[in-house]
């Protein structure tokens, strides 16, 4: 009651001084000598109320000018010109949160590359580089590459599950319904959550990419809950779609295209590339020459080869017959006779590009990676002269 008197005091005290309480309030008893008005007059306490309401509305207007002045950001032109040329997906692929973020990036920073939006292709990549005023260099595409092919109907199931149809939600319960706890749940988050449509499920609910679509944002690798999407650059085709880590005998039960690590895609490989450890067998991306030898002799399947058809293997005029390519063919394709013009059988040929590396005078063109091959051969070549 004390606090509420006071208040009351308080706003009796404040209209006194200010004249209004002249007309609100009538003055009666002791000392009062004003006798009661039937009405108030409103005109002079609205001329105040609007000159106190304009006073303070200058007050602050001139705070905030201030304060806009002395705080405000100059924003650079180029940045507005570059964010009108990006794909404004908002993907992340850039590794920046949006298209904003990249783009203050890529002109301020002399160190951020013109070509990290991969939606808006190399056209988005050359205006970047003319409005920043960098060189646009070739990048390599990058898609999601889907580490498991085993299918509802290739795997075994620990339990039937019944709930929300996410694979988040899945793996709540008990880690997942998969008896292999590193397969692919297939209930479809990957697909969800792009944002390009570039993931579709497949009748035995198994995520496919369209690599036309994708952009390799990363974001469908990042809600994979068991971590069977990995976003890789476009030439690496020859993979270990698999990624348990059980032993062979124990993923044989699991699932029928799982890696039970054999170790046979090592024996075969003439580059190295793939070694076994921890019950896996991985590729070494370095080293691999796509040459998809490895993938025949896996006995369940796991390697794929993304290729769906590779170049044959062509000998040209220039051949010399010295039977080199013969005597290192894979799967016996190539033969002649010495000193003569050899021949491949294009049915038999794998497209390895063995046989293209090993000639000492390059008359054979038409594989896959050819140019590479050549070059490392010159190189082995040269290594050699040297060492001698």
């Amino acid at each position: 009651m004390h606090d509420i008197s006071r208040i009351v005091m308080d706003i009796l005290g404040l209209l006194q001084l200010t004249g209004i309480s002249h007309f609100l309030i009538p003055h009666a008893g002791v000392g009062g000598g004003v006798e009661a008005r039937e009405h108030v007059e409103l005109l002079p306490m609205l001329k105040f109320t609007a000159i106190f309401l304009a006073g303070i509305s200058t007050v602050f207007g001139l705070g905030l000018a201030f304060a806009a002045k002395r705080f405000s950001v100059t924003i650079n032109p180029k940045v507005e010109q570059v964010k009108d040329v990006l794909a404004h997906a908002h993907c992340g692929a850039c590794g920046y949160a949006g298209c904003e973020q990249y783009a203050e990036a890529v002109v301020n920073n002399p160190d951020v590359p013109p070509n990290l939006c991969t939606p808006a292709g190399a056209g988005g990549a050359e205006a970047v580089a003319v409005i920043t005023g960098k060189k646009a260099t070739a990048r390599e595409p990058i898609f999601s590459r889907i580490m498991c092919h085993g299918g509802w109907s290739k795997s075994v199931k620990k339990f039937k599950y019944e709930g929300v149809q996410d694979c988040r939600a899945v793996v709540l319960a008990g880690g997942g319904d998969k008896a292999c706890a590193y397969g692919c749940l297939g209930y479809g988050t990957c697909a969800r959550v792009c944002p390009f449509g570039a993931i579709t499920m497949n009748d035995d609910h198994l995520p496919v990419v369209d690599i036309v679509k994708c952009t390799g944002c990363r974001k469908c690798e990042q809600a994979c809950p068991k971590r069977v999407i990995e976003v890789l650059p476009a030439s690496r085709q020859v993979l270990v779609a698999c990624h348990s880590k059980d032993k062979g005998s124990d993923t044989k039960k699991n699932c029928q295209v799982g890696c039970i690590a054999c170790g046979k895609c090592a024996k075969v490989c003439p580059f190295d590339a793939p070694s076994v450890s921890n019950n896996l067998s991985r590729i070494n991306l370095e080293k691999c020459k796509v040459c998809s030898l490895c993938v025949s002799p896996c006995p369940t399947r796991a390697i794929v080869d993304f290729i769906p058809k590779r170049p044959k293997a062509i000998v040209l005029d220039t051949c010399i017959g010295c039977q080199i390519c013969a005597k290192v063919c894979p799967v016996n394709a190539a033969s002649g006779e010495s000193k003569k013009k050899h021949s491949i059988d294009q049915v038999a040929c794998i497209g390895c590009g063995i046989c293209t590396a090993k000639c000492p005078v390059q008359a054979i063109d038409g594989t896959f990676n050819a140019p590479e091959v050549f070059a490392a051969a010159a190189t082995k070549k040269a290594a050699k002269t040297a060492a001698a």
